[in-house]
């Protein structure tokens, strides 16, 4: 136990940390602490062990004592995969405001796509009784929602989709679908009716999969075969997309499907190579959007998420505590340019 107490030396205690020196899982821990351990029959032996290994790790001192004598914390955590664009931005922004609105202190923290540091991220709000966690474009939400249940936390998935929480996600589908008919529209306007080239996300993501087969579906509608080399998922990156596109000569490119206004970025470099004669001809949309891309040249059209009506959504299911099944979807909006 010395040799324990001395690896949590110099860090806040946690509950995990408390069940590791007890043997026991992080839940057993939680209901000790809250008072709720005879409901589950947790030996009264096993609970003197918990609150003996509390109290010597200094567990009682910290914030998170505090907030359990409290009927409530009043913390709502978000975890978010990057802040370089405006959607994710605006995401963040709009669940300080509306859980401050509400009475409820946001706590909101980046965790670039790296699985470890959601994981990470999830621990620290459930060790300070975050009320709810509402994951955004986690990597693998299941394993955060198993770490809440375990500590008692309701979480929800945001813009991707789990199965083990209730999703509130976009109308994927519904978008793409809308955006490839208008880009198309627009390549026939000026004599092109080929297949455009859907560019930029990863083939494993959920959210690149579900727009890229509205992006197919609609091409098969019309009687346009889609090539395979005209589907470049390099991943979410200017740099990649660039890279991707740089491959492809200006009459390849008439009409470019764009998933995501990162890989935005990528395809305008690229087009900024092509001359004059090329760059009038070039027709592309984004799948997401920003009022400054809006105003390209070339760009026919932007799908914009209702990032509002989806955290209404998701604060709704956190006041009622339902759970449906299936995944929320909240249509998008077709912004034409």
């Amino acid at each position: 136990m010395a040799e324990d107490s001395r690896i949590l030396a110099g860090k806040r205690t946690t509950i995990y940390d408390i069940a590791r020196l007890a043997e026991t899982s992080a839940s057993a821990v939680s209901s000790v602490l809250n008072g709720s351990w005879q409901k589950r029959r947790i030996s009264k032996r096993l609970a003197a062990k918990i609150t003996e290994i509390a109290e010597r790790e200094g567990y009682s001192a910290n914030a998170q004592a505090s907030l359990l004598r409290r009927a409530r914390s009043n913390i709502v955590g978000m975890i978010v995969p990057k802040y370089d664009n405006r959607y994710f931005g605006s995401i963040a922004e709009q669940f300080e405001a509306i859980s401050r609105a509400r009475g409820l202190f946001p706590v909101v923290t980046c965790t670039q796509r790296e699985p470890a540091l959601e994981v990470e991220a999830a621990k620290e709000l459930i060790s300070f009784q975050a009320e709810c966690l509402i994951a955004t474009g986690a990597t693998d939400p299941d394993h955060l929602t198993a770490l809440c249940e375990a500590a008692g936390v309701l979480s929800i998935n945001l813009d991707l989709p789990g199965n083990a929480a209730v999703s509130v996600i976009s109308d994927n589908y519904g978008g793409a679908r809308e955006l490839t008919a208008l880009i198309l529209d627009r390549c026939r306007e000026i004599g092109y009716e080929g297949a455009l080239h859907f560019v930029g996300g990863r083939p494993s993501d959920h959210n690149t999969a579900v727009r890229l087969r509205g992006f197919l579906d609609v091409h098969h509608a019309r009687g346009i075969a889609v090539p395979e080399d005209h589907v470049l998922v390099p991943g979410y990156s200017a740099d990649r997309a660039e890279q991707a596109m740089k491959s492809l000569s200006p009459r390849d490119a008439m009409g470019i499907f764009v998933n995501s206004t990162i890989s935005l970025e990528g395809v305008v470099r690229w087009s900024q190579g092509l001359n004059d004669a090329a760059r009038q001809r070039l027709r592309y949309g984004c799948f997401d959007y920003d009022p400054f891309a809006a105003l390209l040249p070339s760009n026919v059209g932007m799908v914009q998420q209702n990032i509002s009506k989806m955290l209404e959504t998701a604060f709704d299911i956190m006041d009622t505590r339902r759970h449906p099944s299936e995944p929320i979807l909240v249509p998008c909006v077709l912004r034409p340019c």
